[in-house]
């Protein structure tokens, strides 16, 4: 797995060599440091290290750390990796002026000191901050901000300081393996929070700040770990761009993958900020590494909690905010939450098994902006899931659907049930009030330069109090064959909508079924193979929809996470 890691690792530094790196004006250093570092692994160390070192753009601005920029978060990261693993390379008097400027920052809270006016980052006015040091509080943003001061006051011996950041560092790791985070499985995010906990893990004196630091990002490529798959990153996530849909499309998979590998497609281009998981010493454990290769015996039904956005907030650890299913094939993953996709989440995704690409992906939301396909909702969606089975209603008679599928898949028709046929992985979708008016070519056109290989199939609802759709997916091993699969459903399948009037819809599978009572805004009622299935009963973070043994299982505020997978055994827990 070494000798993997590293061969990745070798591949991404040779793509960055002899790079331009960028500028240091505003937050540039996100993206122009990490450059720098990956081409001073490359060998060009004089020109790299020249450049770190050079004086900040906005060097006036920053007088007060005499001209080193503490401002962005995203600055603060690559300034930590710089000087504590670096920094032996930098000129002794800038590293000198370096280590005194952090005195400086951290004499007090930086953050509870303020300049005169709020100062400018790339994002909207309203995120700039009067502090000495970011203020803004997404998850992955707090935690470079708090993972950078405490460093830089342990360093310098601001003790004070230090035990501050420390306090605010264990309640988030707390908080992480009581009720999840904020930015809950995030395609992008997810990314950003494992290179700023490897600094960290990395330079951390403290052996308990150390340890709070591993218990963090074992949490993480956990969590990472059931979404990745072969290159890929699917099922419902928090903070979606809808630029995640394909191999090593996400920021997620290129972080991930740098560990998982299991692609049949190297990584074409990867992220400069994985300097910092290849310059760390921080590893998987084992059998977080046999979950991200799905080493267990499959199917597996889990049902996962997620819990509100900015959780650590006084008040926000009530009760869980979203309600995930999540099912794994032999070919597929399928994934979905009991409120679908709406604002920046998304809750309908499955990757099926390709052999040249990694995985496919089909994806379902209502809405018409196909850039933003993972997300896209006109509000109201209710999703129903059993195993491979799913049911999606909408309360608005004329609402638009799209489905993300790619074009390599073979569509049929056959007594009002449109079958797809994927390599490995066949749906079949009954229309529920709703009209499939084909491939639309104008959004095709829209996804082209991100989504070459994929193509939009566009619905509408046909004027009737509920639209919707039910799918079953289908495998060899479950179904036999393409026809076989196809067969089964037309003959053993039916949709009932005789309880329409009260919003309930029910799809018999060939091995299964699924039940939806349909209320608006509220989480719907579901039954799952005949069973009632109150979702305010199952708060656990992660744990098998038959109570049967397990690869992953974490309570509500249980602070405990176990996983077993590969023949491989870990756990981990939080104070």
């Amino acid at each position: 797995m070494e000798a993997e890691f590293q061969a990745r690792s070798q591949q991404a530094i040779t793509l960055f060599a002899g790079s331009n790196y960028g500028s240091t004006a505003f937050e540039n250093e996100k993206r122009s440091y990490p450059r720098a570092m990956m081409d001073f692994l490359a060998g060009n160390r004089e020109k790299a290290i020249a450049f770190l070192q050079s004086e900040d753009a906005d060097a006036d601005r920053n007088a007060h750390t005499l001209g080193i920029d503490f401002y962005s978060g995203f600055t603060l990261k690559g300034q930590v990796r710089k000087y504590f693993y670096f920094g032996k390379y930098l000129d002794p008097n800038y590293r000198q002026r370096m280590k005194k400027a952090m005195g400086i920052l951290t004499e007090k809270d930086p953050l509870t000191r303020t300049f005169l006016s709020p100062r400018k980052f790339w994002s909207a006015s309203t995120d700039n901050c009067d502090t000495w040091v970011d203020c803004r509080n997404t998850d992955n943003l707090k935690a470079m901000r708090e993972v950078g001061v405490y460093l830089f006051a342990e360093e310098t011996g601001n003790e004070e300081t230090r035990k501050i950041y420390k306090e605010r560092i264990r309640r988030n790791v707390r908080t992480l393996y009581q009720i999840g985070q904020g930015e809950w499985d995030s395609e992008n995010y997810l990314g950003h929070a494992v290179t700023t906990y490897v600094n960290l893990y990395d330079f951390a004196l403290d052996r308990e700040v150390k340890s709070l630091a591993k218990s963090a990002l074992d949490w993480f490529f956990t969590e990472g770990a059931l979404k990745y798959w072969r290159g890929g990153f699917g099922g419902p996530s928090k903070r979606d761009y809808s630029q995640g849909n394909c191999v090593w499309c996400s920021l997620a998979t290129h972080e991930l993958g740098l560990y998982f590998g299991d692609s049949p497609l190297a990584d074409p281009k990867p992220d400069a900020d994985e300097v910092h998981l290849i310059t760390s010493s921080y590893r998987p454990p084992l059998a977080v590494i046999a979950l991200a290769h799905k080493e267990f015996k499959k199917p597996l039904e889990l049902l996962n909690s997620k819990p509100t956005y900015e959780n650590w907030k006084l008040g926000k650890d009530a009760a869980p905010q979203f309600y995930e299913t999540l099912y794994f094939g032999n070919t597929f993953q399928l994934g979905t939450l009991a409120q679908g996709s709406g604002g920046d989440w998304n809750g309908f995704k499955m990757m099926a098994f390709n052999t040249k690409r990694g995985v496919d992906y089909f994806i379902a939301a209502t809405g018409t902006d196909s850039t933003s396909i993972s997300t896209s909702s006109i509000g109201g969606d209710n999703v129903a899931q059993y195993r491979n089975l799913v049911i999606w209603l909408n309360n608005k008679p004329l609402a638009p659907f799209q489905f993300f599928l790619p074009k390599s898949a073979l569509i049929e028709t056959r007594l009002g049930v449109t079958f797809i046929s994927y390599e490995k992985t066949w749906v079949a979708l009954t229309p529920i009030n709703l009209h499939l008016e084909g491939i639309n070519l104008t959004a095709n056109k829209k996804i082209q330069s991100r989504y070459p290989d994929d193509q939009i199939l566009t619905a509408a609802g046909t004027g009737r109090t509920l639209t919707g759709f039910a799918i079953e997916v289908g495998e060899q091993q479950t179904y036999g064959s393409w026809e076989q699969f196809q067969q089964s459903v037309v003959k053993k399948s039916r949709l009932t909508l005789n309880s329409s009037n009260n919003g309930v819809a029910e799809y018999q599978g060939v091995f299964g079924q699924v039940k939806l009572q349909y209320q608006g805004n509220k989480l719907p009622k579901v039954w799952r193979n005949g069973h009632y299935h109150d979702w305010r009963d199952h708060f656990a973070l992660y744990q098998s929809a038959d109570g049967n043994k397990t690869p992953i299982y974490s309570g509500w505020k249980s602070s405990k996470l176990k996983i077993e997978a590969g023949g491989y055994k870990f756990q981990s827990q939080s104070e």
